[in-house]
C-alpha cells in the first residue's frame, strides 16, 4: 500500500488533474461479491473500526488521517469507482490558509477530502455535533480538532464559526465547510448558506469553491453511511480558483453557487451523451 499512497501524493504535488486509470483492476473480493456492495461495505466498516481504535489510543495523527483517506480512495477505485479530479493546482497555488466551500452529497467527500487537501494544506472541517458524538466516527473526528455546530441555534452557530474559524485560520489551518443543511443528491442553492464566505471575509483569506458529484456512494435507508454503491456513476471533484471576498460577500457567495451549479450542469450533460 505504501507505493500506492506515494502515487497519490505524487499526483497531488505535481498534477492539475487526476483520472482513475482505465486499467484499474477490480479487487478480487469485490468481484466475488457479484457486483453487490458487500465487500465494499465490509472493508469500509473494518477501516472505520481500525481508525476508531487508533483515535481512542491517541495514535490517530495527521499522517494516519491522510493514510486512511488514501485507503478509502483505493478501496473505491478497487470496487469500480472512477475519480475525475480537476483544479489541484488551485490548492497548490493558494498561499496561506483558505476556506473550502463545497456541496455535499454523500459519505464519500468527507472521507476523501483529507487525502486530497491535507497533503497540500493543513485543514479541518466544520461539522455537526452529532458526528463528533457518533459511537464509531466520534473519536476520529474529535482528533482532528473540528469546528462543531449544534445546528439548532443559527445565531450561536454563526458565533462559533466566526470565533473558532478565525482561530484555526490564524494558525494556518484551512477550513472545509458544507453549507447545506444535510446531504442531498440534488443541489438546491436556496439551502446553501453563506457562512463560509462570511468566515473568509472575517479572516481575510480566500475562498476555494468545490463542486462534487459523489452519488457513486448513495445514502442508506437506515444509516446514510452504509448506502448502495453505483459503479457506473463517475466521481467528479473540481476545485475552483481561490478568490478574495469583498464587501458584504453577497456577490462572492453567488460566485460559489455558480461554480458548483455550472460544473454539475456540465457533468450531467456529459453523462447524458
Amino acid at each position: 500500500m505504501k507505493e500506492e499512497k506515494d502515487e497519490i501524493t505524487e499526483f497531488l504535488l505535481t498534477s492539475a488533474d487526476y483520472s482513475t486509470p482505465v486499467n484499474t483492476h477490480r479487487l478480487l473480493g469485490d468481484r466475488l461479491a457479484l457486483n453487490t456492495r458487500l465487500y465494499f461495505m465490509t472493508r469500509f466498516v473494518s477501516l472505520c473500526f481500525s481508525t476508531r481504535r487508533a483515535a481512542q489510543k491517541g495514535q490517530y495523527d495527521t499522517a494516519y488521517w491522510v493514510s486512511s483517506s488514501h485507503d478509502i480512495f483505493r478501496l473505491i477505485e478497487g470496487c469500480g469507482g472512477r475519480f475525475l479530479i480537476s483544479g489541484l493546482e488551485n490548492i497548490r497555488n493558494c498561499k496561506g490558509p483558505a476556506v473550502f466551500i463545497s456541496n455535499h452529497m454523500s459519505t464519500l467527500e468527507p472521507m476523501i477530502f483529507p487525502g486530497i487537501i491535507q497533503p497540500l494544506k493543513n485543514v479541518t472541517f466544520i461539522v455537526k455535533d452529532a458526528l463528533v458524538n457518533h459511537w464509531v466516527f466520534g473519536a476520529v473526528m474529535r482528533s482532528r480538532n473540528p469546528i462543531v455546530l449544534g445546528r439548532s441555534n443559527a445565531r450561536e452557530d454563526f458565533r462559533i464559526v466566526m470565533e473558532q474559524g478565525l482561530e484555526r485560520l490564524s494558525r494556518g489551518i484551512s477550513v472545509i465547510i458544507f453549507p447545506q443543511h444535510t446531504r442531498r443528491m440534488e443541489f438546491i442553492p436556496e439551502e446553501f448558506n453563506s457562512l463560509g464566505v462570511k468566515l473568509a471575509a472575517r479572516a481575510n483569506v480566500p475562498v476555494i469553491p468545490v463542486a462534487i458529484t459523489t452519488d457513486f456512494w448513495g445514502n442508506g435507508k437506515y444509516t446514510k453511511y452504509l448506502g448502495p454503491i453505483h459503479r457506473k456513476k463517475p466521481i467528479h471533484i473540481a476545485f475552483g480558483k481561490p478568490f478574495p471576498v469583498s464587501g458584504s460577500g453577497k456577490e462572492d457567495h453567488q460566485k460559489v453557487i455558480e461554480f458548483i451549479q455550472s460544473n454539475l450542469d456540465q457533468w450531467h450533460l456529459a453523462s447524458d451523451i
